[in-house]
Parts: C-alpha cells; structure tokens; sequence
C-alpha cells in the first residue's frame, strides 16, 4: 500500500493523500481578486488528483501585495471571488487552501518577468514597511524601496488584518489557513537578525524577534475554528551567516505548536538577496531539514523543494521525513502529477480523481 496515497486527517479535515500544490503566485488579478485564470490553474491540479490545493500568497492589505496584480483576502469582493473557486476544488475531491501574508519590503514591485524590481509610486507601486528602515537591496542597478518602520501601534494593527482575513478566508469556503512567515516577507523579515534591528519588545534575541508571528499566530488561531487545520510556513534555514538556522526554527515550531498550529510548511531563503536558496541550489536540502524539524520539534511538516518523481514522494512519506509533499514547478509542468504517480506506483486511481477521469483511466 502507497503511504503517499494515504489519506491524511487532521482535525475535521481529511485529504485524500499527501499531495499538496505549494503557493505559486501567479501575478494575474485585478483589485487582488480572482479570476478565471486561477480558477483553471488551480481547478486543473485539483481535477488532476493532489489532496491539497493552497491558493497562492494573498495579501491582507492592498500594501501586502508583491506586487499590483497579487491576490487579497482585505474586502468580501475577494472573499466572493474566491469562493467561486474554491466550490470547484472541493466538487473535485481536493481541500482548498490558502496562503495569507503581508509582503512588507520586499511589496511594490513588478512581476518577475517584467523584471521584479520595486515600482515607484507614480507607476503603480506604493510605499513599503517592515520592522526597520533596511532596504532589501543596495545594489544600485535596481530600485529598492526604504521601508518605513513599523510602530507598534502598526503592528498591532496588522495582526487585526490577518485575522480579518482570516475571517474572510473562512466564508470563502477554505478548510485550510497558512500563515505566511517565509521567503523575506514581512513576518519572517521580523523574526530573522538579518532583517530585524529593533531594540524594543519586537527585537532583539530569538523570543523577542519571534514575537510578531507568534501574536499573530494567536490572533488567528483564536478566530480560525479548532477543527480545521492551520499551518505556518517557515524558512527552515536563511542560507547564510548570520541567519536563521535550523534549530532557530525548530524552536520557532514548538512556540507555533504551543499557540495551536498543525503544519509547518518547511521552506527557504528570502531575506537576503545575496541567499536566493528559495529557488537555488541549496532547495533540496529543505526536504531533509523538514524531516529533522518533525522530529525535534514533534510537529507535522510539509517538505517542498525539488520533489519531481513519485517514488521520491514516496520515501518522504514512507520514511516518516514528512506529512505531506507539496509540489511547485513540477505541478506547473503537469497538472496530473497525482493521478500519473498514482499509476506508477500501483494506486487505484479512482480514489484521487474526478469520476469523469477514473473511469477511462482506472
């Protein structure tokens, strides 16, 4: 028997194997609102047999974007469009997710094929924030925005907007909630020494940088309802001196377990430009450190980075290195990365696709 195809149950929620999509932003709504491109791009990986849809990076305030053309979860315009499409990916059998956040410095910018750099003002973008006045990036050949430091008033007031968008999540139809605390953005620029300067309760060693998310988290968790699972997802490791390291996290996610957390999604990199190991040479080694985070910290884990083949899924499950697989590039390439694993690995299929695809293929 597959333990890939395993059905998962946590909480209320079950899925019916340990295939998640990761969140890929996909840089194409208008007002942070959903359209029929998400609903085909993430509908088709749900027909295509993953157990877990997470819709990609939302904001929970315009400013929270990456960049113009990102999703949100700030007004029930978003929250309506979204239930439109997650009524689809539950009609297939999968459990739709999603991924809030704020972008902090690393917001305002273009889309990465447009050259990913900040936007000034005047062509779209808007000023940035984060726990200091650090800029991203000192590089000179490209804009990067001084953000202005948050208060703790303005700290206060954005872990409202996760709740409210968590909230807004909820009535949407999601049975799964990711808090955003990876890839440089704002609650991991808070809890990285790479990042975070501050000298007041909201800086200085692990547990006061650890703060922000840590509130966060409980704000949430105190709306988002018990039965359903909530995650967090870390970078594991910042890939260079001076960073977060793995027993950093590890730490991190038994405060997050303690406040009622579920998952963690293990990820990489971000908060500094010179470490881009999110999408680097160093994302493999992310599957290994899930394993040692799952099992020092005694919590369930997500491993993503580099999982192209089903036997290799397989082996993460089966060897106990993590709870579920999520795939990114390698679902982009093929929407049935699912149902083709299931029939290399001896899986009746019918289990984890639509009937419309079992019966000809089962």
């Amino acid at each position: 028997m597959s333990h890939l195809f395993t059905p998962l149950k946590i909480k209320d929620v079950t899925f019916r194997n340990r295939i998640g999509m990761a969140p890929m932003c996909q840089y194409s709504a208008t007002d942070g609102v959903m359209n029929d491109w998400h609903k085909v791009h993430l509908g088709s990986r749900a027909v295509g047999g993953a157990g877990l849809i997470i819709a990609e990076a939302t904001a929970v305030r315009a400013d929270g974007r990456i960049t113009p053309n990102c999703i949100g979860l700030w007004n029930d315009e978003q929250a309506e469009a979204a239930a439109k499409v997650n009524r689809f990916i539950s009609d297939q059998g999968a459990v739709a997710g999603v991924q809030i956040g704020h972008s902090g410095r690393k917001g305002s910018a273009a889309a990465p094929w447009n050259g990913g750099a900040h936007l000034k003002n005047d062509e779209g973008g808007w000023p940035v924030i984060g726990p200091g006045d650090v800029a991203f990036d000192n590089d000179g050949t490209r804009l990067w925005k001084t953000p202005a430091q948050m208060s703790v008033a303005d700290i206060s007031e954005m872990q409202e907007l996760f709740v409210a968008a968590a909230k807004r999540a909820l009535a949407a139809g999601y049975k799964f909630l990711e808090i955003h605390g990876a890839h440089g953005y704002l609650l991991h620029s808070f809890f990285t020494s790479l990042v975070n300067k501050r000298d007041d309760e909201y800086g200085g060693d692990l547990r006061g940088r650890a703060r922000m998310m840590l509130e966060t988290v409980e704000a949430v968790r105190a709306v988002w309802p018990e039965n359903l699972p909530l995650a967090v997802r870390l970078s594991v490791a910042d890939w260079i001196e001076g960073g977060l390291t793995i027993q950093d996290n590890i730490q991190m996610a038994k405060w997050l377990k303690e406040r009622g957390v579920d998952f963690v999604d293990c990820s990489g990199g971000g908060a500094n430009p010179k470490a881009r190991a999110s999408i680097g040479s160093r994302t493999a080694d992310q599957v290994g450190l899930a394993g040692q985070l799952r099992a020092e910290a005694e919590i369930a884990t997500m491993a993503v980075g580099l999982i192209t083949k089903a036997k290799q899924a397989e082996e993460i499950i089966a060897s106990g290195t993590a709870d579920m697989v999520l795939l990114g590039r390698k679902l982009m390439r093929d929407p049935y990365w699912a149902m083709n694993a299931a029939l290399e690995l001896g899986v009746d299929v019918k289990a984890h696709v639509p009937m419309q695809y079992g019966f000809y293929i089962g």
